[in-house]
């Protein structure tokens, strides 16, 4: 408290009060090293970066625990026994367009926890962009638990919103079309 008793600690007079630091001793603090260490929440973790032509898939950050697959089903198979092998439990991976639909629909039925991540919490990593690099940045990420599930519908929302859609679609292009023959039948003359 500042010694007129006005109870500030910043006193009207200007002077700082003997319990609150000064600006010099705030600049020695920042200067120190901290040691920040996060606790890995999910330690048989894996990440997926997915591709059109291919799967990036890391277990650890040393560079034999990065394998490259391919995007077929024999692939899959393959993909989802190398994860057994290494006792993986969880993966965490992008939602890159339609590509990891079919990768979701094979690691759920082999038993594994897969968390679909959006793309906008995994783009942090400096430096070129590399395949490789991704999928050992989402492995981090979700070793250190910092990526939250994107929201997945259950298999009876996700046929009524594929009907919904396609019957959207149809409306829309039978529009179109009496908009298109209008049209032609106006430059006809008829």
């Amino acid at each position: 408290m500042c010694k007129f008793q006005c109870g500030a600690r910043w006193c009207a007079v200007g002077r700082f009060t003997p319990d609150f630091p000064y600006p010099s001793d705030r600049k020695l603090q920042a200067n120190r090293p901290r040691n920040l260490h996060l606790p890995v929440v999910n330690p048989d973790a894996a990440g997926i970066d997915v591709g059109s032509k291919s799967y990036w898939v890391a277990i650890g950050q040393d560079a034999e625990d990065i394998r490259e697959f391919g995007v077929y089903s024999e692939d899959h198979q393959e993909l989802c026994r190398w994860l057994s092998k290494n006792s993986i439990t969880s993966i965490a991976m992008e939602s890159t367009g339609t590509y990891w639909q079919i990768l979701f629909s094979a690691l759920t039925a082999y038993g594994f926890e897969v968390i679909l991540v959006n793309g906008r919490q995994t783009k942090n990593v400096k430096g070129k962009k590399t395949d490789i690099k991704d999928c050992q940045w989402i492995q981090k990420l979700h070793c250190l638990g910092l990526l939250s599930h994107s929201f997945l519908p259950d298999s009876t929302t996700e046929i009524i919103r594929t009907y919904s859609r396609h019957r959207q679609n149809l409306i829309k292009q039978t529009g179109q079309t009496v908009l298109k023959v209008q049209k032609y039948l106006r430059l006809m003359n008829m």
